[in-house]
């Protein structure tokens, strides 16, 4: 226990040009750790580089990347996990500064904050949805993390451990910041460099498919984890329209004594209703997620600090 057991970990599908420089890097930069590339239904020359270049490598035939991460999480022990694209577009350099920050502050999650150094790195839709992922995020959720989709960070075993992964791909990202929010984990964000593809090799990005798919999964947590503000906003939607059919009828009767437009009527009484029926949801909705949050804090809380369990492990000794 004296070292941690580092495990890096690289999701691939195709990326046979850039797997092999990115192995090599982290070999570089944590010559202890042991690095994994899972393949994710390659038909290009992934798997072989990747052999090739030392790194122990695994399959994960349910296609996606949350499905990859969800395997990569289950599979592997270690006490601290660097979570990275195989891309090579993240700095490999600074992964011993990330690493030694997670072990000397007991953080959680460190997140690397792209910095792009070329001008193609980010593509300006990419640069777009990324602030405005990160601002709902924020406004949703009080997000202190930097640059939330990033895909390269270090993560503590007591994180890994205790997070159901859900996501099947992209979205993962919004997913691990969302689980390290509402269970409040120290978070440190560190600035690395972002560097373009090199030639040759091609995202797997689709701007607006993934920036949909986040968004819808943005709002699907938002249901799930703060559900009386979400039913209250629903609530107060549904009240507004019922008050928008329901006054000229009202206004009608003070003045007439008859309620010619019954049908109206009938239509905003039962759009109140509904009203109703959505806010007792969410009162109901809300005491099921303080319990659900509270068995997530209970597993993660399971898990010691590595520091900790260094100090446990030398007292045994």
């Amino acid at each position: 226990m004296s070292n941690p057991q580092i495990a890096v970990l690289i999701p691939c599908y195709n990326e046979a040009i850039t797997v092999g420089n990115v192995v090599n890097n982290f070999k570089q930069a944590l010559p202890d750790a042991k690095i994994y590339v899972y393949d994710n239904n390659s038909s290009d020359e992934t798997v072989n580089m990747a052999i090739k270049a030392g790194a122990i490598v695994r399959h994960e035939p349910m296609q996606g990347k949350g499905h990859v991460v969800r395997r990569m999480f289950r599979d592997i022990e270690a006490d601290l996990y660097i979570l990275v694209d195989g891309d090579d577009t993240y700095d490999a350099d600074i992964a011993r500064e990330m690493v030694s920050l997670a072990i000397e502050e007991n953080y959680d999650i460190v997140n690397c904050v792209c910095r792009d150094m070329e001008q193609t790195a980010y593509r300006l839709g990419h640069r777009f949805g990324n602030r405005l992922l990160n601002g709902m995020v924020r406004f949703i959720f009080g997000s202190y993390i930097q640059d939330m989709l990033s895909g390269y960070k270090v993560l503590s075993r007591r994180f890994v451990k205790s997070f159901p992964v859900l996501s099947k791909g992209f979205d993962i990202e919004t997913e691990i910041a969302i689980h390290a929010l509402e269970l409040s984990m120290p978070v440190a964000n560190i600035e690395g460099a972002y560097r373009s593809r090199p030639e040759g090799s091609q995202s797997k990005l689709n701007t607006y498919r993934d920036a949909l798919r986040i968004i819808w999964l943005i709002t699907l947590l938002f249901k799930h984890e703060r559900p009386m503000q979400f039913f209250s906003i629903v609530w107060l939607i549904l009240v507004l329209i019922s008050l928008a059919f329901g006054i000229p009828v009202f206004i009608q009767y003070l003045q007439t004594g008859l309620v010619p437009r019954l049908p109206t009527a009938v239509l905003s009484i039962g759009i109140m209703l509904i009203a109703f029926l959505s806010l007792m949801t969410g009162f109901i909705l809300d005491t099921v997620t303080r319990g659900r949050l509270e068995t997530k804090m209970l597993v993660y809380l399971q898990y010691l600090p590595y520091a900790d369990r260094r100090k446990d492990r030398n007292y045994n000794l």
